[in-house]
C-alpha cells in the first residue's frame, strides 16, 4: 500500500475535497469507487479519519465491496440518525437482488424501474406490496382501488428510490433507468458468507427479515404486519 499523501490530521482536513466528504458522509451517504475523487480522498486519509470520526461516536467503515460510510455506535445520536422506512427497505433489497444478479452485470450495472417493480410484486406479492408501501390507506382486511393503488406503488418505489440515491446506494440515470452501486450489498449483509447470497436474501426478504446495522430496530420485520413505521 502506498504512502498516504495527507502526514496529519490538519493536512487531511484542510484538503479541499474534506468538506464536500465530510458533509456527504454526516448525511448518510455511501461513497464509492464511482464518486471517483471522494473515494480516493478517503482511502488515503482513512488512517487519520478513522480516530477523527470516533470523537464523535461514529466508525468510518470500508467495505470490501468499494464502498465507505459512516455507522454511529448505538448509544450515539450525536450526528443524527434516521431509520429506513419499510418500504425503503424493501426497494432496496430487491434492488441488492438485481445487483446479485448476471443479468444486470451483463447490462453494466444498469437495470429499469419496471424491472423493479415486477421484481418486487413477484418477491411479496401485489397485495403486500400496496399495504407495505401505502399501509396508511391500506390496513389490514381493507379494500383499496386496483388502479389507484397501482400508481401509488408506482409513487413510493420513485421516492424509495431517490432517498436510496440520495444515501449513495443508487445512480439515478434518468426517469426509466437506475444504475446499481456496490453500497447495496448493505442489505445483503446478513447472508455475507453463504453459498448462494442470491438465493438466501430472497428468502429473508420474502419474509422481511433484513435490516440495515445501524437501523434502530429488530433483527426482524414484518413488512406485511399492520404497525405502521415509525415517522
Amino acid at each position: 500500500m502506498s504512502a498516504s499523501t495527507f502526514q496529519t490530521l490538519e493536512v487531511a482536513l484542510a484538503d479541499e475535497l474534506y468538506p464536500k466528504v465530510d458533509l456527504a458522509l454526516r448525511r448518510g451517504r455511501h461513497i464509492g469507487r464511482d464518486d471517483g475523487p471522494m473515494y480516493e480522498y478517503l482511502v488515503d486519509a482513512q488512517a487519520l479519519l478513522e480516530p477523527f470520526y470516533q470523537r464523535f461516536g461514529c466508525e468510518l467503515i470500508q467495505q470490501s465491496d468499494g464502498y465507505f460510510y459512516l455507522l454511529p455506535r448505538p448509544s450515539n445520536d450525536a450526528l443524527g440518525r434516521r431509520q429506513l422506512s419499510p418500504g425503503e427497505m424493501l426497494v432496496g433489497q430487491t434492488l441488492a437482488l438485481l445487483y446479485l444478479d448476471p443479468a444486470t452485470l451483463q447490462h453494466g450495472g444498469v437495470v429499469g424501474r419496471d424491472a423493479l417493480l415486477q421484481r418486487l410484486s413477484a418477491l411479496v406479492g401485489a397485495d403486500v406490496l400496496v399495504r407495505t408501501l401505502h399501509p396508511r390507506r391500506t390496513g389490514r382486511g381493507k379494500k383499496y382501488d386496483e388502479r389507484i393503488a397501482a400508481e401509488s406503488v408506482r409513487t413510493k418505489i420513485g421516492e424509495a428510490v431517490r432517498r436510496l440515491g440520495e444515501l449513495g446506494f443508487v445512480d439515478v440515470l434518468d426517469d426509466t433507468r437506475l444504475r446499481l452501486r456496490p453500497a447495496l450489498m448493505r442489505f445483503a449483509e446478513p447472508v455475507r458468507g453463504l453459498g448462494d447470497r442470491s438465493a438466501a436474501l430472497e428468502r429473508l426478504v420474502r419474509v422481511g427479515e433484513v435490516v440495515l446495522d445501524d437501523d434502530e430496530q429488530d433483527s426482524e420485520e414484518d413488512l406485511s404486519a399492520d404497525e405502521e413505521p415509525s415517522s
